[in-house]
Parts: C-alpha cells; sequence; structure tokens
C-alpha cells in the first residue's frame, strides 16, 4: 500500500511508502493523523494549505458485507474543525485495488481552470472540464461514465461544491453506477471545489484485490462475522425496511424533528415511514427496489430504489436522515415530494441533513410554510441559480439562521443536527455536543441502547462507549449496520485484521482505534481553536420543552466534559 500525493497547483502526483505512525490506521483515524501532522490546524478551511484526503477503511478490499466503505477528510469549512465523512458504493473499494492507503490532494490552484483527476495504474492526469461545469452530478456522472467506461469508479461534486457552498458533499457512485452515494457531512464538497477539482475518476484495470497474510484465516473469520450479521434480527429489519423503519420508532420515542424542532412528534408520521415506503413500491413496481445494496458484496441491502406511482425512478435511496429533515422537519406528508428534494439536492451535490435543516429554519422565517412541497422545490432552483438566498440555504443551517434571524437553529459546532432530536434521546445528544465531528448522528448513536432515554443520568457514559465504538468502525471502513455482526462475534475484527496483515492486534483492536482516532481528533480541533465550551448543545435545547414529552437537554455540562476522559 502506498500514499499518492495529488498536487492541483503542479498538476504533478508522486507515490511514497506508508510513514510508521500511519501504518496501522485507515478511514477515520487515519485523517485525523495526516490533519495533525500535515494541516495547520488555524489555515483557511478553502484555502491553499488545507488537504483533501481519502482514505479506505482497514478492511476494505475484500467485499466483507458492508466493510468496504469510503472515507474523504480534512479541516471542514462548515465546522472549523476536523472532518471525515464516509460513504458507500464504490470508491473505496476503487482505491484499495490501486494499492492506495491514501489519497492525499494538495496544493492550490493557480487559474480557474477546473480539471478531472484520473488515476490508473499508469499513473494521475489532468483533464479539461469545462464542459462538466453547472452540470448537476447525475448528467456530469453519465457524461464521465461515456467518456471513461461502465467499469470506472467515480468521486464528483455538483453545482454545490463548484460554489463551494458549505453544506456541499462528493457523490460516488453505487453498485448499478448511480452517482447517489455521497460522503455529505462538513462541506468537504466545497474544499474538493476550491481545488478546482471536478470529478476524480478511479481506473481499476489490470488491478487485483489486496494481498491477505493468512488467506485461511481470513476466510474462516470471513464465514463468522457474515454468518452473525445474516442471524441478526435486525439485519431482517433494516433489509425489508431499510433506514426509513427509524420514522416509527423516533415519533413513538418523541424524537421525530418536526416543523424545525418544534416537536417530537408528526401527526402524519404514517405517510412518511419506512413501512408506507415498503407498501408503496411493493404496488408501484417497474424500477421500484424496497431492498437494494450500495455496495457490492453487502448482505444487509438495506438502500432502496424509490419510484414514483407509475414505476419510474425518482432517487436512490430514500433515507430515513432525508425523510426526517425533509419530510417532517418540512410539514410535508408526502414522500413522493421528499424524494424529489431529495433528487435535487443529490444533483446539486448538497447534505440533505444541513440543507433540510436550513430549509426548516427558512420556514421559521416566513421564507416558506411549513408543508410546502412547491416552494422548497422553487428554493432548490435558487440553490442551483446561485441566487444570494440560495447560496444562504446551501451553506448550511447554522449560516442560515443567523442571517434569517432565527434562535431555533438546531446545529452543533455550525453542522446540523440529524433526525434524532437530542432532547428525548439524550445519549445521542451528548453525541452530538461532544464529537469533535460536530454533529453526527452517525458518531454514536445511543437510540437502540435499553434505558430511559429522557433521564439524563449515565447518558455520557453511554455516548462514550457508542462513540469510541463508532470511531474504530470508521476507521476500519465497516457500516454502522456491520455492528450488528460485530457485536455478536467481537473476536473476529482482530481475527480479520491478524489474517489480512500479518499484526498480532489485541482482542479490543476496536476500542484502540476508537479511542486513538478521538483524542487525534480532539488535538486538531484542540490547535484549531476549541474549547470546552463548544461540546454544547444549542441554549434554546436546554430551555425549550419539546412536546409530547416535555423534555428539555438536561444533561449536566460536567458529565460533557468527562466524556473523552478514559
Amino acid at each position: 500500500m502506498k500514499i499518492c500525493r495529488v498536487n492541483v497547483e503542479q498538476q504533478t502526483s508522486s507515490c511514497e511508502d506508508v510513514p510508521e505512525p500511519w501504518v496501522r490506521l485507515g478511514g477515520r483515524g487515519l485523517i485525523a493523523r495526516i490533519l495533525l501532522d500535515e494541516v495547520p490546524p488555524a489555515c483557511e478551511p478553502l484555502g491553499p494549505n488545507n488537504k483533501l484526503i481519502f482514505t479506505p477503511g482497514l478492511l476494505v478490499g475484500h467485499m466483507l458485507s458492508s466493510c468496504d466503505r469510503l472515507s474523504i477528510g480534512g479541516k471542514s469549512p462548515l465546522t472549523g474543525g476536523v472532518k471525515e465523512s464516509n460513504a458507500g458504493g464504490s470508491t473505496g473499494m476503487a482505491l484499495a485495488l490501486l494499492g492506495f492507503h491514501a489519497l492525499i490532494f494538495e496544493g492550490w490552484p493557480t487559474d480557474s481552470s477546473w480539471w478531472v483527476v484520473v488515476i490508473s495504474q499508469d499513473g494521475v492526469r489532468f483533464d479539461p472540464a469545462e464542459d462538466l461545469i453547472g452540470l448537476g452530478v447525475y448528467a456530469s456522472a453519465a457524461r464521465l461514465i461515456e467518456r471513461y467506461g461502465e467499469k470506472v469508479a467515480l468521486s464528483l461534486i455538483g453545482p454545490g461544491g463548484e460554489m463551494q457552498l458549505l453544506a456541499a458533499g462528493i457523490q460516488n457512485l453505487d453498485k448499478d453506477r448511480v452517482p447517489s452515494r455521497i460522503n455529505a457531512r462538513g462541506g468537504l464538497g466545497a474544499v474538493m471545489g476550491s481545488k478546482h477539482i471536478k470529478a476524480v475518476v478511479f481506473d481499476t484495470a489490470g488491478t487485483s484485490k489486496p494481498p491477505i497474510a493468512d488467506p485461511a484465516a481470513f476466510k474462516a473469520a470471513q464465514k463468522t462475522f457474515t454468518q452473525a450479521l445474516m442471524a441478526h434480527p435486525q439485519t431482517a429489519a433494516y433489509r425489508d425496511y431499510g433506514t426509513a423503519g427509524m420514522a416509527r420508532m423516533c415519533n413513538s420515542l418523541g424524537a421525530l424533528p418536526t416543523r424545525n424542532f418544534s416537536s417530537g412528534q408528526f401527526e402524519s408520521v404514517e405517510t412518511i415511514s419506512g413501512e408506507h415506503m415498503r407498501e408503496a413500491l411493493q404496488q408501484r413496481g417497474g424500477a421500484s427496489e424496497t431492498t437494494h445494496a450500495c455496495m457490492a458484496g453487502c448482505t444487509i441491502r438495506c438502500s432502496n430504489v424509490y419510484a414514483d406511482p407509475q414505476g419510474k425512478e425518482i432517487v436512490s435511496p430514500l433515507e430515513y436522515e432525508t425523510i426526517g429533515l425533509m419530510g417532517s422537519n418540512l410539514g410535508l406528508t408526502d414522500l413522493d415530494d421528499v424524494a424529489r428534494l431529495n433528487w435535487q439536492a443529490n444533483d446539486l451535490g448538497l447534505d440533505t441533513i444541513d440543507l433540510g435543516a436550513a430549509l426548516g429554519v427558512a420556514a421559521d422565517a416566513g421564507v416558506l410554510a411549513f408543508g410546502d412541497a412547491q416552494r422548497a422545490l422553487e428554493l432548490m432552483d435558487e440553490i442551483r441559480a446561485g441566487t444570494p438566498l440560495g447560496r444562504l440555504l446551501g451553506g448550511g443551517a447554522a449560516l442560515t439562521g443567523k442571517a434569517l434571524g432565527v434562535r431555533r437553529v438546531p446545529v452543533v459546532k455550525n453542522q446540523a443536527i440529524s433526525a434524532y432530536d437530542p432532547r428525548a434521546i439524550k445519549g445521542t445528544g451528548v453525541t452530538y455536543a461532544t464529537t469533535p465531528q460536530g454533529a453526527d448522528h452517525t458518531c454514536g448513536l445511543t437510540i437502540r441502547a435499553k434505558v430511559d432515554h429522557t433521564n439524563p443520568e449515565g447518558q455520557a457514559a453511554l455516548s462514550r462507549t457508542a462513540q469510541i465504538n463508532m470511531a474504530g468502525y470508521d476507521t476500519l471502513g465497516a457500516c454502522i449496520f456491520a455492528g450488528f455482526g460485530f457485536a455478536v462475534v467481537p473476536e473476529t475484527i482482530p481475527a480479520l485484521i491478524n489474517a489480512r496483515y500479518g499484526w498480532g492486534v489485541p482482542p479490543d483492536f476496536l476500542q484502540v482505534l476508537g479511542r486513538q482516532t478521538i483524542e487525534l481528533e480532539k488535538e486538531f480541533n484542540r490547535r484549531a481553536g476549541f474549547t470546552p465550551a463548544d461540546d454544547r448543545l444549542p441554549e434554546w435545547m436546554t430551555q425549550e420543552p419539546l412536546t409530547p414529552t416535555g423534555a428539555v437537554f438536561d444533561v449536566p455540562a460536567e458529565d460533557l466534559d468527562q466524556v473523552h476522559n478514559w
């Protein structure tokens, strides 16, 4: 495995051996290590000193179910701190096939030209991208596939990234060549846009899977893990309903964001639930798929293809977090409307969580009415046109709230809270407050813990365990749902790593990775100027009761300050 560096200023590339401190890290952990080693923490995120880092996790490259995820990172223009965002699709596998431990984009463009960076076994080259500028993600991907072939992997930005909007992400192809898998959070698409890279093409022709030190041991551990994963009852639930199955659960807990987080229950939850989606798609047929894999080899298949009443695809996938932020949060009752908003966000290359939160804030300010899907779609056109209002919304919820004078802005470290209200699920609220990544449920979701979620006691410890484990999974390149299997057979994690690399890691390697990753991230943020005062939820969430439970976020500040003391 190698480190590949691409200098966008000089249009050169070089490969080097992996430095020893980086060898046993991948994904999220490696991003934190590289940032701390090479990026000035106080630098301008959209300036010349920031770096854009692509890296597969340690288990990527062998089609281990749910373990071929891609991490992209840099200093976030949204939070001002460390950022890693991970996604499924085919890019993570492509990096591993090309032998890259990390791909690092450095430097600053010298003129206004835009580029497609093409990477293969033959090296790196820069192809002009002027014909793609202004095109949405879907049209750009189709043109790139036509140009470079059906078998390439792609990472690309839409108009949001070109405009360097703070909610811009980076899209990747799924196994069906649809550019729907997004490294969404933290504005990394804006970082890619600041370097004038419209797309990265990964040509894996002639490559092979990374070597395995002990193939027999790897195969045995893989079999044990896969059996445990498939036997877990949650695997079947996610196969049938996908993440959309969370809508009813969150609503029952009073945690479903409704009308800009003013309530925790939505009176029309049944029309946007996973159960309703499954039934509708079964009836609609055509392009509809109630279960779909985002990565080749995934056995969970929690994704979907959402089609209209005529069976024509609208978007793939329609996930719970989008349903929450662009559905109930906007007072929308029709999944078709949510799906169309989702398609627009994908085509613009924007994070549906931050964009949905921004639209909710705008609705509180009277820019649109709750429940008005047509007006929401018109505002997406404003973003595409680059109007001042559009740029504001594309900048995310924090910027929108400041400009429009709204107090109820659901963000931490300027990043929007996702579709689990932290007043009703307080362990996840601790995660939102204290993770170095900004409000991010994937850094430690606690909704499935068998606790009283509205009781503040014990929530910090619950979040700590979840955060450590998730940082470990993100470093391995494992999907959050792979945890269903790994939790049953945790011994397969060190077994897989030892068989893959011949290292001899300890039984608690997941937790070792997680703690190391969080420590690196906290140190980068500390050097960037973050203090314990940044590890807090918005003040209004500690004061404004959430209906119907009347809960506020009341986990003591002392507990928050001790979360990462282990």
